[in-house]
């Protein structure tokens, strides 16, 4: 439901844009690997890593002004997180695979700069907003979602084919606020509340897309 929730919002938000002087963007990054790790004690840790793997989204960008521009955006990644873990009732030692999904909600804002009548179109700028995740447990089918704080920040540029189709090729981090560990993972693993820290994810990704610009 929440991927469809953020459909309908982005695809509602470019009709909007249609008739205003806004970009439609389509997007395809791959993620690389992040470690996490928490250790309280010899009976009390955790360490893991969030696999790479491929994202995809969209957004749509308003030009409020000549070279600045607010975009909405929603990213989806579909992955697994390899994770060693002791804690709780038993201090039993378990590794599981889990089955991760997430979803990033974006808003921010870039700067543009470009030589006029250039078809290179360098960009950058930061972007706060929430990430939604997923965890499955396929040793019992056990399933957890939470909802964290996100952020990232990203560098790119846009080659203009004509004048109104461009490619995207751009590098960002987004980060979760303590995205990783405690009852979001292994609350569904069955051992207890034993860990009950954190570890925030910073995912670096390389990639690009398209670009459409809208109305006139």
């Amino acid at each position: 439901m929440k991927k469809i929730f953020l459909l309908v919002l982005l695809i509602s938000t470019g009709i909007v844009a249609i008739a205003q002087k806004a970009r439609l963007n389509a997007y395809g990054m791959y993620s690389f690997d992040d470690n996490f790790d928490s250790y309280y004690d010899q009976y009390n840790y955790y360490n893991g890593t969030l696999k790479g793997s491929f994202a995809y989204g969209a957004g749509v960008e308003f030009m409020v002004k000549p070279h600045n521009c607010i975009e909405l955006q929603w990213q989806h990644q579909s992955t697994t997180a390899p994770t060693t873990y002791i804690g709780g009732i038993g201090n039993t030692l378990k590794t599981t695979n889990f089955d991760i999904n997430i979803d990033y909600l974006l808003i921010g804002g870039d700067g543009h700069f470009a030589k006029p009548d250039g078809k290179v179109e360098g960009y950058g700028g930061v972007f706060l907003g929430m990430a939604f995740l997923g965890a499955k447990n396929p040793d019992n089918q056990n399933h957890n979602t939470a909802s964290k704080f996100a952020w990232g920040f990203r560098l790119g540029c846009n080659i203009w084919a004509n004048d109104k189709i461009g490619v995207k090729l751009q590098g960002q981090l987004l980060s979760i606020s303590q995205g990783a560990g405690g009852g979001f993972y292994f609350g569904t693993g069955g051992v207890g509340a034993g860990v009950s820290s954190y570890s925030s994810v910073y995912q670096f990704q390389l990639g690009g897309g398209l670009t459409f610009k809208l109305g006139h």
